[in-house]
């Protein structure tokens, strides 16, 4: 547990150390570098696993004015520089993913490899701004509780909502996003809706690049995820049945399996 400062900003993250190769993990829109626990846990007794909180978010420090989606690629850059690790695989999910996509575009150099969990290189479609604004009004009044039910079924799959077995793990996600002071994060949100698009930038990306993509993803549908693997080359898209927008934590073990037999072809 430690803190970096990058670009103006102490981020937080977490190295579990040892002489394997480095994996960077990004981690999505209201979470943490937490929501990897058990990606960490499975590797890292092969790589050196890092995960890290986005300015605003999780333990990092609160941004001072406003960012966007390229600042957040600079700061990870400028992570990954700071601690030595270049080249490293880097694992994006979501908003990690918008990261890890301009980061495999614009410094090639940095990653050895790119997955890309939830994510997608278009913008936010239109007909969801109106119903991430109701939200950040609504947050912004009364904070995140009245909204905890809504943002689960946006982050999660029904196979992890109905499932009774799994009550004790809802809990605890609904915990996490009662937890949060928005406005710690509405800028992180405003960096995500206001994010540009970079399929113009795809062709070039020759990083190797893995693509998991939950099957009941409503965030992210997974005709988006389709048009960004076939943008890039030779990106291969795999589909997670019973997963939604948060694979890592709805179904680990796929996640884990998938991830590792990659890994395991790029080193």
């Amino acid at each position: 547990m430690a803190t970096m400062a990058v670009n103006g900003i102490e981020l937080y993250y977490e190295d579990s150390g040892g002489s394997g190769p480095a994996i960077v993990f990004a981690h999505g829109l209201l979470w943490s570098g937490r929501m990897y626990d058990a990606q960490v846990a499975a590797l890292r007794g092969r790589y050196r696993c890092i995960t890290y909180d986005h300015r605003g978010q999780g333990e990092s420090a609160s941004s001072p004015t406003a960012y966007d989606m390229e600042m957040l690629a600079d700061d990870a850059a400028a992570l990954i520089e700071g601690l030595g690790v270049a080249p490293c695989h880097f694992v994006g999910l979501s908003m990690g993913g918008f990261v890890g996509l301009r980061l495999a575009s614009r410094r090639p150099q940095l990653l050895r490899s790119l997955t890309l969990m939830a994510s997608s290189a278009d913008t936010e479609p239109l007909l969801n701004l109106p119903k991430y604004g109701v939200m950040a009004l609504i947050a912004r009044r009364v904070g995140l509780g009245p909204l905890v039910t809504p943002v689960l079924r946006i982050m999660f799959g029904r196979a992890a909502l109905r499932d009774p077995a799994r009550a004790a793990e809802r809990a605890v996600w609904a915990n996490e996003l009662r937890a949060l002071a928005f406005p710690r994060v509405e800028r992180a949100l405003d960096s995500v809706v206001g994010r540009r698009a970079v399929f113009d930038e795809l062709g070039r990306i020759r990083t190797p690049t893995l693509i998991l993509h939950g099957e009941d993803d409503h965030a992210i549908v997974p005709a988006r995820a389709r048009r960004t693997a076939a943008a890039i080359p030779g990106a291969r898209l795999i589909m997670l049945p019973r997963a939604g927008h948060t694979p890592t934590r709805e179904e680990p073990a796929a996640v884990n399996r998938e991830l590792a037999q990659f890994l395991e072809t790029q080193t």
